[in-house]
């Protein structure tokens, strides 16, 4: 029975506010009853109005969480966020080399809800061409996908294009999440290593309370799949989630509020295949 239990660990920075970041992650995989565990990457003091300060912790720490939780437990997925610069990215990417820590789904984090930059802009490079090659998965918003592929996308046949253009940076599967649109429907683009692809839509809710969406969606594909659940099952599953975790709120602080993490999946989504 040792380590029988599906695993998933989080390799982000910490908000203590709690609504994103790996406070975000591990509320979700809570939620979607796997065992969350972490390697924090950066601190940030932060609460719903934004971040207000932030810093890294050494590489020689990130390293010596990666050889900890290695030695004894059995990971079955994990996920990165917060990143912060080109030494803690590279220092994230040695390391997973070294271990077998199952899928990676990659959440590109670059700039907090109140335009705190959480990425460096000179570690964009490094994440391109070192970082994603190693992802099962990765899911930028819209203003990430533009920083990743240095192109400007405004319309739904740009967001085709996008991911394809991530795909060829050597990740497997992307998802392109259209939450910045002006789309009356909150749609995703998914591209998949098979060549299949499919929007996921859902209604859009009119709200400010959607901090963490981004660290909470790819958190949730993580810990599907720790527990086994097959890539696209675990991609809609996210979308249900996040539809969910946002349509049934909750009220804390006084600025852009944190997703409800005791959400129950109810909603229904829409599959297009193109």
């Amino acid at each position: 029975m040792i380590n029988s239990t599906p695993q998933v660990v989080t390799i982000a920075g910490s908000d203590s506010g709690g609504g994103a970041g790996v406070q975000a992650d591990l509320k979700t995989f809570q939620a979607r009853k796997a065992f969350g565990m972490s390697i924090i990457v950066a601190l940030t003091a932060q609460n719903t109005y934004g971040v207000q300060e932030s810093m890294t912790i050494p590489s020689t720490f990130i390293e010596a969480q990666f050889d900890s939780l290695a030695a004894d437990f059995v990971i079955g997925a994990a996920k990165t966020g917060m990143l912060a610069d080109v030494e803690r990215v590279e220092t994230v990417v040695e390391k997973l080399k070294q271990v077998d820590f199952g899928p990676l789904v990659v959440d590109p984090v670059m700039v907090a809800k109140g335009g705190h930059h959480l990425l460096q802009s000179d570690a964009v490079k490094t994440i391109n061409e070192k970082l994603l090659p190693l992802a099962t998965l990765v899911t930028p918003n819209l203003p990430e996908a533009e920083v990743i592929i240095d192109q400007r996308i405004a319309t739904d046949q740009e967001m085709i294009q996008a991911a394809k253009k991530i795909q060829a940076l050597g990740t497997q599967n992307v998802v392109v999440k259209g939450g910045h649109s002006q789309n009356k429907e909150a749609a995703d683009f998914v591209l998949l290593a098979s060549g299949e692809s499919f929007w996921l839509e859902a209604p859009r809710i009119k709200t400010i309370n959607t901090h963490g969406t981004g660290d909470t969606f790819s958190a949730c594909i993580a810990a599907e799949l720790a527990k086994g659940t097959d890539l696209k099952t675990a991609i809609v599953i996210g979308k249900k989630f996040i539809q969910a975790v946002i349509s049934q709120p909750i009220f804390v602080g006084h600025g852009h509020g944190p997703t409800n993490h005791w959400a129950t999946i109810q909603e229904d989504i829409s599959l297009k295949k193109l």
